[in-house]
């Protein structure tokens, strides 16, 4: 079985000797050292290790890497400026949309796919669009609120 994979990760080509197996969660973590990707329940139903294959979310705990190679991935540490924060970052921010935090880097992307497929969704398409991403804190409604300020911030970018 060959092991060697190519993952570009945050716009940087990267090979590495890797199971095609293995969990693309586990490689961007333990191997890549990219930890804000979060592992929730391992079973890819609270989105909190959500990340962006080719522009579209996915439960990186229940993607495998050798179905990903080649392919671009985005996590949370890509998806900023250099110079600042990416503007659903700082909705996030603003409306206070998190508690304790461990949901925030799925939803913050989750949000982005959405703003990025709709750029200006009502209140009824973002409770849908973001269906799964579970906040053991509950603070949907601020997170509701932060996507329809991203939106008039222009969040798809």
């Amino acid at each position: 079985m060959a092991r060697v994979t190519e993952l570009r990760v945050n716009g940087v080509r990267r090979r590495m000797d890797a199971d095609p197996d293995r969990m693309l969660l586990s490689v961007l973590r333990d191997d890549l050292d990219l930890t804000g990707t979060k592992y929730g329940c391992g079973e890819g139903q609270c989105a909190a290790c959500t990340v962006l294959v080719d522009g579209q979310p996915m439960r990186s705990c229940i993607t495998k890497v050798g179905a990903v190679a080649g392919k671009h991935i985005l996590t949370i540490e890509g998806l900023a400026p250099k110079d600042g924060l990416h503007p659903v970052q700082e909705a996030f921010l603003e409306a206070d949309a998190m508690q304790c935090g461990w949901c925030t880097p799925g939803m913050i992307l989750g949000a982005v796919a959405l703003l990025r497929h709709n750029p200006d969704p009502s209140e009824e398409e973002i409770v849908a669009g973001m269906n799964g991403h579970i906040c053991r804190c509950g603070t949907y409604p601020r997170v509701v609120r932060a996507i329809q300020e991203a939106s008039r911030k222009g969040g798809a970018a």
